[in-house]
């Protein structure tokens, strides 16, 4: 094949509508492949969803109400410092690390907040009696919960 005949193939390929041709003759080969344009696609705008409102959803009988917060003045909150699960002892066997009505001292552990497979303690900052204690053992708390209501000495 001399260059002539490669010219006349080249210019056949460029007035045909065809993406690929390929040629062979006495061992020698010729590939010739045009480049695909790819459809450019305008981006769509992605919807927006209309704003949602929450609907109040019927409280199964089984759950539990949250314990109410006496509003006396005298009483601290213990708040949690931490997202996690609360745990009223150290292990599911064990007894409860403080009861209503126990006297607590400052830096007594009240409870422990799993977070991330960790075990926080919560501890008392100041000394007082156990008044009510807010959250059920093994339930989720948020940061700055209630945990416990203690009537400081």
């Amino acid at each position: 094949m001399d260059l002539k005949e490669i010219e006349a193939l080249i210019d056949l390929f460029e007035s045909k509508d065809i993406a690929e041709l390929e040629y062979e003759e006495e061992g020698r080969r010729i590939v010739l492949k045009k480049a695909v344009a790819l459809p450019v696609v305008a981006p769509q705008p992605y919807p927006v969803p209309a704003a949602q409102v929450a609907v109040p959803q019927p409280v199964a009988a089984e759950a539990e109400p949250k314990k109410v917060i006496p509003s006396d003045d005298t009483l601290v909150s213990v708040e949690s410092p931490i997202v996690g699960t609360f745990y009223r002892a150290p292990a599911p066997d064990a007894n409860p690390y403080v009861e209503e009505g126990d006297a607590v001292k400052k830096g007594q552990v009240l409870c422990i907040v799993e977070a991330m497979k960790l075990m926080n303690e919560i501890e008392s900052d100041f000394e007082g009696r156990i008044v009510s204690i807010l959250i059920e053992n093994a339930q989720p708390v948020e940061y700055g919960e209630p945990l416990f209501l203690i009537e400081p000495e």
